[in-house]
């Protein structure tokens, strides 16, 4: 079976090195891959966005099944191209990836159908938005409408910093497009947590819980990044929450999407906060997180392939989606001076020992030398019995691998174990 994956970070790789497993597989091609992941899959250099090339690539070498995995080419209709060609896929059509394509069709879809979300206003003029943060309530939360990078929403501590998020993204389009349409949304406070799902129209069936990093720097400081590392399970989201946001807002959304005709297939994540009034919904996406990828599947007992298969064709009821009851860390090591300005081309240097435990995000292969080429350059990751053993191991793997300029948080996990020691 010859199965192309569409990406090229470490959520990519995570998917190819799972994939692997299935003994069906003998052949993954990475569209368009980076050197790390060239160690477990024939690279393509196509580009992700690259729909027309993609398509014509999987033709041509007549691939059997395509994971689409950034949100990018699915909200460009990757899946649709290649399902108009007869090439099975899993990920959501165009229609359905608006979910995480426009945050105002979302807000929109939630308050339709009472899925619990913070408060919100919608605004495609800027005087308009400056007018109405004249009295909203501080703090607030500005979103861009599309696709921004992950980068499209500031949290505005004060009314000043609100107008300046409304300009930056309305008058000067930081965010191009994206800023055409903005969301100003009530600040919700509570536990984070990210819930990855399949599901494929019928059924929702949600993976282990996560908790992602966002900030540079130790002890949540610095500027938002793209995440610095993941736990799970998120120690927050207990069997009781678990349920309640089954039934108020999993299947909820399913059953939204179906009734707009956008019935979605694939991966849905779920980013929520536990407010002190219950579970809410921050933010939807399209696809499986990075780097909460890195954690989930490694605790992922069954066939991935298997499982994804049985989503497109819609009966994952009959499949068992089973995961470890351990836990896993994943710490990225990133290239000094990441979410900003950054320098590439340091040589990496991973134990085979360790490289089943290494997932690659940004890195370049060079004369057979494997050299940084992003901001994320690796994902660490182990798994263990429990939450303080795999922490532990992430970071011991971390002491073995090197490159000159890397740079990783410290504390990843520690926010996790607070939580566990509070409820014991």
């Amino acid at each position: 079976m010859k199965v192309l994956v569409v990406g090229g970070g470490g959520r990519e790789h995570a998917i190819i090195k799972k994939v692997k497993e299935n003994k069906s597989v003998e052949a993954i091609y990475a569209l368009p891959g980076n050197g790390g992941i060239a160690a477990d899959a024939q690279c393509v250099n196509i580009g992700a966005k690259d729909i027309d090339a993609i398509v014509a690539f999987a033709t041509e070498n007549k691939i059997d099944y395509a994971i689409v995995a950034p949100d990018d080419p699915l909200v460009l209709g990757a899946v649709d191209a290649l399902e108009a060609k007869g090439i099975p896929c899993f990920g959501p059509r165009a229609n359905a990836a608006i979910i995480e394509g426009s945050k105002v069709f979302s807000k929109n879809l939630m308050k339709k159908y009472g899925i619990p979300t913070a408060a919100y206003e919608v605004f495609d003029d800027m005087d308009a938005a400056l007018a109405y943060l004249e009295s909203a309530p501080i703090p607030t939360v500005i979103k861009a409408d599309g696709l921004a990078l992950g980068k499209g929403v500031i949290i505005a501590m004060t009314r000043d910093e609100a107008k300046d998020a409304v300009r930056s993204m309305m008058e000067d389009k930081v965010f191009g497009k994206s800023g055409d349409h903005i969301v100003i949304e009530e600040f919700l406070t509570g536990p984070e947590v990210s819930v990855l799902a399949f599901t494929d129209g019928k059924t929702v069936v949600p993976m282990v819980s996560s908790m992602d990093h966002k900030r540079a720097g130790d002890h949540d400081t610095g500027l938002n990044t793209g995440g610095m590392g993941t736990i799970a399970p998120n120690p927050y989201y207990t069997a009781d929450i678990a349920s309640t946001c089954m039934e108020t807002i999993f299947l909820p959304t399913m059953n939204a999407m179906n009734a707009e005709g956008r019935t979605f297939k694939g991966c849905l994540y779920f980013g929520l906060m536990l407010t002190p009034n219950g579970p809410k919904v921050i933010e939807y996406n399209c696809r499986f997180g990075d780097p909460e990828t890195q954690v989930v599947l490694p605790l992922l007992e069954s066939d991935l392939l298997t499982v994804m298969q049985a989503v497109t064709e819609e009966r994952l009821s009959e499949v068992e989606v089973k995961f470890s009851t351990g836990a896993a860390c994943c710490v990225i090591m990133a290239s000094e001076g990441y979410p900003t300005a950054y320098e590439k081309g340091y040589e990496i240097t991973i134990p085979a020992s360790r490289a089943q435990n290494v997932y690659v995000a940004g890195a370049a292969l060079k004369d057979g030398k494997l050299l940084t080429s992003g901001g994320r350059v690796l994902g660490v990751t182990a798994t263990a019995e429990n939450l303080p053993a795999a922490i532990e191991k992430a970071y011991s793997y971390v002491n073995e691998i090197h490159f000159d300029n890397a740079f990783f948080r410290h504390d990843i996990g520690a926010r996790a174990m607070k939580a566990l020691k509070e409820d014991k």
